[in-house]
């Protein structure tokens, strides 16, 4: 499997945000969205090639439960099934941060295994990507998470959280792009539109570190 960077540090986002977590970030991702901050996991990338064993020994060295399986675009590299069993086996909580334009469907079964699925909005630039079947995929312990520009992807998260129904069925998370929109006013929007239910988050990497920083 392509490593580009392994490491251990807190969970900047998503329902486990403050807690310890390994990451493992793999090389390569099948989208291009116009804000993307990891963009070294695919453009020339640097790795190295490492076995299902090797990965899972690091894991088990860090003594941390929470494992957090990135990219690039984990669900499109080879053998990401048989890590996430593996995992699973050795009692680690482990969560899946994808794009959204991958179906989750053969990964539903393996215990400890949430999903935080990305809804990408236009601002990203890969909208017309989503896999919307994942929606009726969705479990009460995964997140859909929307990455905002502006008030149009405001507008657009509220449509398709209503029309599929994404509060009664998973968590729902709205983050803003760094530097494109106010967090005021997602704090607005949220009251304006009585989104109860819907969490405003913040990437805590983002405010303790350079936003730019790699391996935190």
């Amino acid at each position: 499997m392509r490593v580009v960077e392994k490491f251990v540090s807190i969970n900047g986002e998503g329902l486990r945000s403050g807690e310890l977590a390994v990451f493992i970030r793999f090389a390569n991702c099948n989208l291009r969205c116009s804000y993307c901050d990891t963009k070294y996991s695919f453009i020339n990338p640097i790795y190295t090639e490492e076995s299902i064993d090797e990965i899972v020994e690091y894991v088990k060295s860090t003594g941390v439960k929470n494992v957090t399986l990135t990219g690039g675009e984990p669900l499109i590299q080879n053998e990401i099934k048989e890590l996430m069993i593996e995992l699973s086996n050795i009692g680690n909580r482990i969560e899946i941060e994808t794009n959204g334009s991958i179906n989750i469907a053969p990964y539903l079964n393996i215990p400890n295994v949430t999903f935080t699925l990305d809804y990408k909005l236009k601002g990203s630039g890969m909208e017309k990507y989503m896999d919307l079947t994942n929606y009726d995929l969705l479990r009460k312990n995964d997140v859909i998470k929307f990455v905002v520009s502006d008030y149009d992807d405001l507008e657009k998260t509220k449509e398709i959280i209503k029309k599929y129904d994404l509060i009664n069925k998973a968590n729902c998370l709205i983050s803003p792009v760094w530097g494109r929109i106010e967090f005021e006013e997602i704090v607005n929007f949220l009251k304006d539109n009585k989104l109860n239910d819907v969490k405003m988050q913040l990437q805590i990497h983002k405010i303790i570190w350079d936003k730019d920083k790699r391996g935190v």
